[in-house]
């Protein structure tokens, strides 16, 4: 199943307002590279800080709007930047800990469903913690019901930091449950493309710490999710022609760059 006429509009216009906007908004910093600039030109020097600036912050200015505007079609809700919750179970956190700490000294493997049967067994049990989580960036809740919240990452995250990661996915399970006990909750990493194409994903960077067939989707499997079969290759497709579309704004914008 193809995108729909539809969702391509609709993944057209964020990217256009997206780059539009962050050349509207965008003001190198000072930076006096004699050498680089004398060599490569003001141009490809700006070009290269542009695409720099615009890498650190691809995932809130152009994945995440992506992402929910794919979905706005394929689910009956997809929302950004959301609370998964505001309170923990006392049972729920110790039940957490357990997890991590089993996972850290490779006592037991990664099963999430286990894991979230284990978190709805005490999920209202004990004291109510309030807590301050880490912000969903994509909530979906599909026409059944289902919720699935998102954890989007970079392409390469720091493997040192999947234990904080799974963390996360815990908690959120575990907010979600505590206000309503008999939700059906999925929580993943999403990783939008595979930087060692065309080779795979190289999993085994975290593998021990999370459940790989249940919280990692990576590049078309990711999109194909979110917007249905074929929405990888559509995907890639709209950023080109985009691209193409707005090649003009963007070469006279770094004209003046060689002034």
């Amino acid at each position: 199943m193809a995108l729909t006429e539809i969702q391509i509009q609709n993944v057209e216009n964020v990217l256009r307002n997206s780059l539009r906007h962050k050349f509207q908004n965008y003001h190198p910093e000072p930076a006096s590279m004699p050498f680089h600039t004398r060599l490569l030109g003001k141009d490809r020097i700006a070009l290269f800080s542009f695409i720099h600036s615009l890498n650190t912050n691809f995932g809130t200015s152009i994945f995440e709007p992506v992402a929910k505007a794919l979905a706005s079609l394929s689910f009956a809700s997809a929302e950004s930047q959301q609370t998964a919750g505001t309170q923990i179970s006392s049972e729920s956190q110790k039940v957490i800990q357990n997890i991590i700490d089993r996972l850290t000294t490779a006592e037991t493997l990664p099963n999430k469903p286990d894991e979230i049967l284990a978190i709805r067994e005490v999920c209202q049990k004990g004291e109510m913690n309030r807590v301050k989580l880490t912000k969903v960036d994509i909530k979906l809740i599909d026409k059944n019901g289902r919720i699935c919240l998102i954890d989007l990452k970079t392409a390469k995250p720091n493997a040192g930091g999947f234990k904080e990661f799974k963390r996360t996915l815990l908690e959120w399970v575990a907010a979600t449950l505590a206000t309503n006990p008999k939700a059906i909750v999925q929580t993943i990493i999403a990783i939008p493309y595979n930087p060692y194409e065309p080779q795979p994903y190289r999993r085994w960077t975290i593998r021990g710490m999370l459940d790989l067939e249940n919280e990692l989707k990576v590049a078309k499997e990711f999109w194909d999710f979110i917007g249905g079969t074929g929405a990888y290759e559509d995907l890639l497709d709209i950023f080109e022609r985009i691209g193409i579309e707005l090649r003009p704004e963007i070469d006279k914008y770094f004209e003046k760059y060689n002034k």
